[in-house]
């Protein structure tokens, strides 16, 4: 690749995401939709270019957290069905309708401001999550659906700990779904879609949950979360689709002693060469990183020294003599057999890998291959 004119910038890989996406379908099968998450501007690695993606393909359900995020896909020209997964406010019933939106019910009186409008809609049952969804009993879920059973095509809860096999939440949650499910078909037709799986369960084979629709979202970009306790074998193989670079701003010479960035956090305990890098946390770059974290200099790792300031960061490039400013380091990806990926910064900054994909903010220029 050529050299590029900015100072930090992600590059993302269309064929690993639509490779993901494949990989996904391959492992539920064909009979299950599979709605590619692109909320969260498709966790850092750009909502359209990313629905674009995933639509060619194949996917013809994409997921969103907000009306304004699925308005944006739509003023993009994405024609695929959008979900908006983190519900409406009545002002915002006309914008739904007008861009053919499909909004969650998460409370099942909302469905009265739905009627009447050429407006299809998913409801989200609360299994034991206790955030969004509703948490009423059958029958005034099957009163409240009645006069719209036609608009009515999925129902749908969220998994809290998919991936945790020391507890039983998941099994307890799928009974719930369960119950609510065999209450509901004994007074009205079930809707079309029914889904409960994000990427982990799908990812840890939790068949009995995939239904015939599944929302992975952090396996379309290369991730899946490590299980806890005795889990069955993972029967899903993803990799990162993003990598995250940055351009040397000066590299300098520092004695012994020098107390290096803001309130001398780091003190050199030898003569050291040092590269400030033009990144910071005003660009994603945790400032939790601070003496601790690493970048890949040449090939090699050079530990973060100093605070992480809001637009700079400063690293040890005592083991990469050759670098000069100008130059690049990869912040998050591989680079001559050495890797970053998000789950292991995650685990050195004290966060997840969500968080750090999701943080990269939207000054660092994406760069699609």
């Amino acid at each position: 690749m050529a050299e590029l004119p900015y100072r930090s910038w992600v590059e993302v890989s269309r064929a690993r995401i639509a490779a993901n996406y494949n990989a996904v379908q391959a492992a539920v099968g064909p009979a299950v939709e599979v709605l590619g998450v692109v909320k969260a501007d498709a966790y850092g690695h750009g909502a359209v270019e990313a629905s674009r993606v995933l639509s060619a393909a194949g996917a013809r359900w994409l997921a969103v957290s907000s009306v304004e995020e699925g308005v944006a896909l739509r003023s993009s020209r994405i024609d695929a069905r959008i979900l908006v997964m983190g519900g409406f406010f009545s002002y915002e019933v006309d914008a739904l309708e007008e861009h053919a939106l499909t909004p969650v019910v998460h409370d099942a009186r909302d469905i009265a401001l739905l009627r009447d409008r050429a407006i299809r809609f998913h409801l989200k049952i609360d299994s034991g999550m206790n955030r969004m969804g509703t948490s009423a009993p059958a029958a005034e879920i099957a009163d409240a659906l009645r006069p719209a059973a036609t608009q009515c095509e999925g129902l749908m809860t969220h998994f809290s700990s998919a991936a945790d096999y020391s507890s039983l939440q998941t099994e307890q949650q799928m009974e719930r779904f369960k119950c609510i499910c065999i209450a509901l078909r004994q007074v009205c037709p079930l809707p079309r879609y029914l889904h409960l799986s994000s990427t982990n369960a799908i990812a840890y084979n939790r068949r009995e949950a995939w239904q015939n629709m599944v929302r992975p979202g952090h396996a379309i970009y290369g991730y899946v979360s490590p299980a806890r306790g005795e889990s069955p074998a993972r029967i899903l193989e993803v990799s990162p689709a993003l990598a995250w670079k940055a351009k040397i701003a000066l590299v300098k010479d520092v004695p012994e002693g020098a107390a290096i960035g803001y309130g001398g956090s780091f003190r050199a305990p030898r003569p050291m060469r040092i590269g400030v890098l033009s990144v910071g946390y005003a660009d994603g770059f945790p400032h939790r990183l601070s003496n601790k974290g690493k970048v890949i200099a040449a090939g090699k790792f050079a530990p973060v020294v100093g605070t992480v300031s809001m637009d700079l960061t400063t690293v040890d490039l005592s083991n990469a003599p050759s670098l000069k400013a100008g130059d690049t380091v990869t912040l998050l990806g591989e680079e001559d057999g050495a890797v970053l990926d998000a789950q292991q910064i995650a685990r050195i900054a004290g966060t997840i890998s969500y968080s750090v994909l999701s943080g990269i903010s939207a000054r660092v220029k994406r760069v699609y291959l």
